[in-house]
């Protein structure tokens, strides 16, 4: 009886529940899922089977069975699996954290590029001269193709970040 008592079957069901059963998990438990086979029932199931055919057909026949006993038991949460629940829900609120600072960054970032863009805008509409330093160092003034593209550069900038 203490052999049958210890002989208990572990394994994680779909929702990530940790089950404990004294009968095989259902078929559709994949084989990485199973957490601890009994060994002693092994050993004596192998002992007081029949041949390889009735063998085989053992486990279909146990399965059948198992599986309402697989959801009598889900429904009992260890400890475990209630730490399990708490850390999923704080992993997903630190995500939800993590994607309203980016956000909030993007935002942040636009409201700057947007500031930017009015003052070069208002800069360029003005009519004062503008001049650049170009690659060999030497000071460029803008003309009026030049300021026009940097106009509707900085106009651009306006349209997408100033919303």
């Amino acid at each position: 009886m203490s052999m049958a008592a210890s002989a208990q079957w572990q394994w994680t069901d779909k929702d990530g529940r940790k089950v404990f059963s004294d009968r095989a998990p259902p078929a559709d438990v994949l084989e990485k899922n199973i957490l601890k086979r009994p060994e002693a029932r092994s050993t004596t199931a192998g002992r007081t089977d029949a041949p390889t055919p009735a063998t085989v057909a053992a486990p279909s026949i146990t399965t059948a069975v198992s599986a309402p006993q697989g959801t009598a038991s889900a429904p009992r949460l260890s400890g475990v699996d209630k730490e399990l629940l708490e850390k999923k829900k704080k992993a997903e609120e630190a995500e939800v954290a993590k994607r309203k600072a980016e956000e909030e960054g993007i935002l942040k970032a636009k409201v700057e590029n947007c500031a930017r863009a009015k003052q070069s805008k208002a800069t360029l509409d003005s009519g004062v001269r503008i001049a650049r330093i170009n690659e060999k160092g030497e000071r460029e003034v803008l003309d009026a193709t030049e300021r026009a593209s940097e106009v509707k550069r900085a106009q651009s900038i306006i349209d997408s970040d100033c919303q």
